[in-house]
């Protein structure tokens, strides 16, 4: 990304910065750089008011470069503009948040985007081949570099290393799970509507993440909406974790919207509506 385009942005997001139920301005966004083997990738971050350490939550945004619109354009809401309704929330409730723009990604403009890859791969050879691509990279190089973003945010004097969270969108939701899965320490995941469009056409990856959550200590909390492209995943990853008497919860919210698309979004277009029931699973755990 020019740094013009960066600048742009991040005075766009400064001017609308929010303030906490004290009426103190919230800190962020900051730029943090972070490596991921040769590549230098980006995360926007905000901080709670007051000295910290903070509490810290990781988040995972989803494939491709922003929403999709209906369709299947993406529209005017980039990732960029998902981590600046994101923000703020979990600042404001006393978390510090960190959004990482993985490789070919809104700020993180090195490496190849994996949508683009297995989008090209699906065009050339179809979806089986498409859906062993999009495994392999969410095994490989989408979760190095959250886990090379999660290695900084641990780095940071104002990270209270022993109350961190991973969450993530889509396609972060699945990268959420193996990151859960490896790493005992978290203190709880948060999946937004997670492999929602992908589950219902991927056995492998269906196998995958039912692994991960059958090797994960971390509570998660799955999150729907009922018109999402598919709710099978949150119910088939919850009753595997309540077979195994691992702690979970799964919210599935009324639809969102008139499509799936818009269902699948709900998490940047409808924050009062989980924003509640998240905060109130983070809170036991993250304090």
């Amino acid at each position: 990304m020019a740094p013009t385009r960066i600048a742009l942005l991040l005075l766009a997001l400064a001017s609308s910065r929010t303030v906490s139920s004290t009426g103190q301005a919230l800190g962020g966004p900051d730029t943090v750089i972070v490596h991921s083997g040769a590549l230098t990738l980006h995360a926007l971050l905000w901080r709670p008011v007051g000295a910290g350490p903070f509490p810290a939550v990781f988040f995972n945004h989803g494939s491709g470069h922003g929403i999709r619109a209906p369709s299947g354009d993406y529209d005017e809401h980039p990732m960029e503009w998902q981590a600046g309704v994101l923000g703020p929330v979990f600042a404001r409730h006393g978390y510090l948040f960190f959004f990482l723009f993985r490789r070919g990604t809104g700020l993180s403009e090195e490496g190849t985007n994996s949508s683009d890859r297995w989008d090209s791969v699906l065009a050339a050879s179809g979806e089986d081949a498409r859906n062993r691509l999009q495994l392999q990279v969410l095994e490989t190089v989408e979760l190095d570099d959250a886990l090379a973003g999660l290695t900084v945010l641990r780095g940071r004097p104002d990270v209270d290393v022993h109350h961190i969270a991973v969450a993530g969108h889509s396609f972060g939701g699945s990268l959420t799970l193996l990151m859960a899965a490896r790493d005992s320490t978290l203190r709880a995941a948060v999946v937004f509507s997670g492999s929602a469009r992908t589950w219902p056409r991927s056995p492998a990856l269906r196998a995958r993440l039912l692994d991960a959550v059958a090797r994960t200590v971390t509570p998660v909390f799955f999150l729907f909406a009922a018109n999402d492209y598919s709710v099978a995943p949150g119910e088939a990853l919850a009753a595997e974790m309540a077979r195994l008497g691992k702690p979970y919860r799964l919210r599935i919210y009324p639809p969102v919207g008139q499509t799936a698309p818009e269902g699948h979004g709900f998490v940047h277009s409808c924050v009062t509506t989980w924003e509640p029931d998240v905060f109130s699973f983070l809170g036991p755990l993250m304090h």
